[in-house]
């Protein structure tokens, strides 16, 4: 694995054409083609490898309930294509020759993810199997436009990609992961980011410019993908995904799919920590709720409360969590609490039984606290609190989540069994 920080954007060089460039005006064709899966059978046993990591020609008839004629007869394309590969002969009880088993050829698809931050960009190079092939982080100083934006971005992949020697066959596209709200085609609309960058038909932009598949998705989405996918077993069922980036927000996973909406911006948090906690304006609707910024607002609350000390910025702040400085520890758990005042509403809404928590901005002082004020609360508050028990755990992604969940994005577009909300958002 690389791992490379850049410093200011203004001082970063343009690298040479790189491997995912055009080399013409027409638009490269994806590698991405290349594995278009004939039926939902196929989808269903990649994602039946998928989760077990190994697994038997014979327990993958089992769990997906295909007869072991139209498993070995689909296993025969898999392998043929290169998405699979043998491993080891297992023996069993059973008198009779040893199983052959099956894994996914990690080294068979790649995809990159970016997260777009508002003061730094940060990426992953990721292999099928959910693996980190390469990262990078960018930060960006000053304002940047668009086109700065989509060169950098561009620029950066490129790079990864030709310095981790990643053929463009197996390269099956970008995905990126931003604040909402955003638009259906993946422009950007209103983000706490730059203005410069509002209306920005961003999705366009980088397929044009990289020649493959782009998705835009916001960062609580992404999230919860990565979560999906990396996750295997442990996150095989629904789940929500609580994202601590710029702002708080959500991504939800239900009947093994992510859930989209119907503008692509579903997972808005703020407005239910607003309604729960009362805090509406005169004429109903929901304010801003500045426990749901708590980068911005960790230091804030502490100052109020009376903390007197040296730190100013949020990271700095959360060490003082750790240290155990009460007026810092007091200011996270009013934000602890007011956020489990939403985490509540949410598992009132959609009767889940696990809600994960995780993002680039869930610092570790602060995993304890929140994970203890959330569990206690939707296994407590919620109407149907005795039927059922919530379970609270680690994003097992952490930091990386928003990233590696735009890359696993393009993987559950491509392999994923299912009906494909994603699709659409797919160029041709």
């Amino acid at each position: 694995m690389t791992d490379l920080s850049d410093g200011p954007a203004a001082s970063t060089p343009r690298s040479a054409p790189g491997l995912l460039r055009p080399r013409t005006g027409r638009r490269v064709q994806s590698g991405a083609n290349q594995y278009d899966l004939g039926s939902f059978n196929e989808a269903t046993i990649i994602e039946t490898i998928r989760q077990a990591g190994v697994i038997s020609r014979t327990e993958v008839a089992e769990r997906t309930g295909l007869t072991q004629q139209s498993v070995s007869r689909i296993l025969r394309l898999l392998l043929d294509r290169g998405l699979v590969v043998e491993g080891e002969q297992v023996r069993t009880e059973q008198v009779g020759k040893p199983r052959t088993t099956v894994r996914l050829r990690p080294e068979a698809a790649h995809a990159a993810g970016v997260l777009v931050d508002p003061t730094s960009l940060m990426f992953v190079l990721s292999d099928l199997d959910g693996g980190v092939v390469a990262r990078r982080t960018l930060h960006l100083g000053g304002d940047v436009s668009p086109d700065e934006l989509v060169d950098l971005i561009g620029d950066r992949i490129d790079e990864m990609a030709s310095t981790a020697g990643i053929e463009r066959e197996s390269f099956l596209g970008v995905g990126v992961a931003t604040p909402g709200p955003i638009t259906t085609d993946g422009s950007l609309l209103e983000l706490p980011l730059s203005r410069s960058w509002r209306n920005v038909p961003l999705r366009d932009l980088l397929a044009t410019r990289l020649g493959c598949p782009v998705i835009v998705q916001k960062d609580g989405e992404a999230a919860a993908v990565g979560e999906r996918w990396v996750g295997r077993t442990q996150r095989a069922g629904d789940f929500v995904f609580l994202y601590f980036g710029t702002g708080i927000g959500s991504g939800l996973v239900l009947n093994g799919d992510v859930y989209r909406g119907v503008s692509s911006n579903a997972g808005e948090f703020g407005q239910l920590c607003a309604i729960r906690t009362g805090r509406v304006d005169a004429d109903g609707r929901p304010e801003l709720v500045r426990e749901c910024n708590p980068t911005a607002a960790l230091p804030q609350i502490a100052a109020e409360l009376g903390y007197t000390g040296s730190a100013s910025s949020y990271r700095e702040m959360c060490e003082e969590v750790g240290r155990g400085e009460r007026h810092a520890v007091a200011a996270a758990e009013q934000i602890a609490s007011v956020i489990a005042q939403g985490a509540v509403a949410l598992i009132d809404l959609l009767d889940l039984s696990l809600m994960v928590v995780g993002g680039p901005a869930f610092e570790p002082e602060l995993q304890d606290p929140v994970l203890q004020v959330v569990s206690h609360e939707v296994n407590a508050v919620p109407t149907a609190h005795s039927a059922r028990r919530v379970l609270v755990e680690r994003s097992v992604l952490q930091g990386e989540a928003g990233a590696i969940g735009a890359a696993s994005s393009i993987f559950h577009n491509t392999f994923a069994p299912r009906m494909g909300s994603l699709q659409r958002a797919m160029p041709l």
